[in-house]
């Protein structure tokens, strides 16, 4: 007999159930829980994602349309109020820990793969995104008179287009800042935009290094050289 599953069903074997038991046991996650457990959160939030809803009415209300399909996922609809409890008083290491878990595995996948495209050196994109929030919910991501943003800075690898390296800053803080707490090795390939104009920090221990730029508009990708000795310009085609 065939058996089919629905992409999302597909996609939430990425995190196998007994592996995600175990961690919400080791951070207690819940504790003091009624009825709506975290495996029923993360279904929800998943659902959030893919399905862009902008608000707990079109989380909730879209997992009931399809209520009958959610019990092969082991979860019911969740109300409005229990899944705005659970996001705000759930311990953030539980999922954490779920995203190192799935990291891991995307990297023991893609160890050894070989491209057609690659260099000698390590490769890694470094770009910054804006993501506007309220002003009025977030009142610490003020950006600006009445909007209130905060900004991604993410560096890809390009061994297994992962990422290596995210942290989130207040919306006003520039790349130029940014730019001087993020290291890399030497020898390291690094393509960005002009909005780090900056000599980036390179290598763990904090010794003086060079970068090669080629001038370009503030959004048109450039490149960088990481090195400890005097570097040539590398040619961006």
């Amino acid at each position: 007999m065939n058996r089919f599953g629905s992409i999302f069903n597909q996609l939430l074997q990425l995190f196998p159930r007994t592996e995600f038991e175990a961690a919400v046991k080791e951070t207690r996650a819940e504790r003091h829980a009624r009825g709506f457990t975290c495996w029923g959160q993360i279904v929800a939030m998943l659902f959030c994602q893919l399905g862009r809803a902008h608000s707990l009415r079109e989380i909730c209300g879209g997992l009931a349309t399809c209520e009958g399909k959610l019990v092969h996922l082991g979860i019911r609809a969740p109300s409005r109020s229990s899944l705005a409890y659970a996001n705000e008083h759930r311990p953030w290491e539980l999922y954490q820990r779920v995203f190192f878990n799935l990291l891991e595995k995307c990297r023991v996948q893609t160890a050894g793969f070989k491209r057609k495209f690659r260099f000698k050196n390590k490769l890694m994109s470094l770009d910054s995104t804006t993501i506007d929030l309220c002003v009025k919910v977030f009142d610490w991501t003020k950006f600006r008179r009445t909007k209130g943003a905060v900004k991604l800075h993410l560096v890809l690898d390009h061994d297994g287009y992962l990422p290596s390296f995210g942290v989130i800053i207040n919306g006003n803080v520039s790349d130029v800042k940014m730019a001087h707490q993020i290291r890399f090795d030497p020898g390291t390939i690094v393509v960005d935009d002009r909005g780090y104009k900056t000599t980036i920090g390179c290598g763990a221990s904090g010794a003086s290094k060079e970068f090669s730029s080629l001038p370009g508009p503030r959004r048109t990708p450039s490149s960088r050289f990481a090195s400890a000795d005097p570097v040539r310009k590398i040619p961006v085609s």
